[in-house]
């Protein structure tokens, strides 16, 4: 049986009831304590701790029957919380192209979006080890892991934890994508040398002499 992920531990508790009543519709302390049965102190003392963490903003003032409650609503980081289904469709997107197109035609189409991703970012800008660092924090930012590492004189962005793992596994060209993207970004080759399977992990070689980064 699988175990929960931090995720779904989080959203069966309190905190987790609250996020998902606002995730539904603004609202009050008091609506809020009397849809979870808890008193209105306890409420913003969960509430103090979500706004705390970036996930609860306050979003105005509702009328009430003698004076005005103040409503809060989710902010658009609280989203990550909630499952996502990207990549069993993006999976499924691609075997409906793997079926109509030539693989290099696939392949083609997968490397133009790695570079309309990169396009919307600034052109690569400092030395090496600024490109590579702002590289991985792209790679964050699109809810992978990496890390910059250095083995058998070789400069990797090593991943562990692949955001497109449910695609990847049945589409090893969708690395492609993210090899076309970090060339961009970093303005050197990149080649990928990822590792496929149950638990896929990204690892993409940086083609640059590192001995010139001291």
């Amino acid at each position: 049986m699988r175990a929960p992920s931090w995720n779904e531990r989080f959203l069966a508790g309190t905190r987790g009831r609250i996020v998902i009543l606002l995730r539904r519709a603004s609202r009050t302390v008091n609506q809020l304590a009397e849809s979870l049965e808890l008193t209105d102190n306890a409420v913003r003392a969960h509430l103090a701790t979500l706004e705390r963490d970036g996930l609860v903003q306050q979003s105005g003032l509702q009328r009430g029957s003698r004076k005005p409650h103040q409503a809060y609503d989710l902010t658009p980081e609280a989203e990550q919380l909630f499952p996502k289904a990207y990549g069993p469709i993006l999976g499924q997107l691609l075997d409906v192209l793997s079926e109509r197109l030539l693989p290099a035609e696939v392949e083609e189409m997968l490397r133009e979006v790695g570079h309309r991703l990169a396009a919307g970012q600034s052109s690569a800008e400092g030395d090496l080890e600024t490109r590579v660092h702002k590289a991985i924090e792209l790679l964050g930012a699109l809810g992978g892991l990496a890390e910059r590492e250095e083995r058998d004189g070789k400069l990797l962005i090593q991943g562990y934890s692949c955001p497109l793992a449910a695609a990847v596994q049945g589409h090893p060209e969708m690395c492609r994508m993210a090899e076309t993207l970090l060339t961009e970004v970093i303005g050197v080759p990149v080649e990928e040398r990822c590792r496929r399977g149950e638990s896929p992990q990204c690892c993409f070689e940086v083609k640059a002499d590192i001995a010139s980064l001291g």
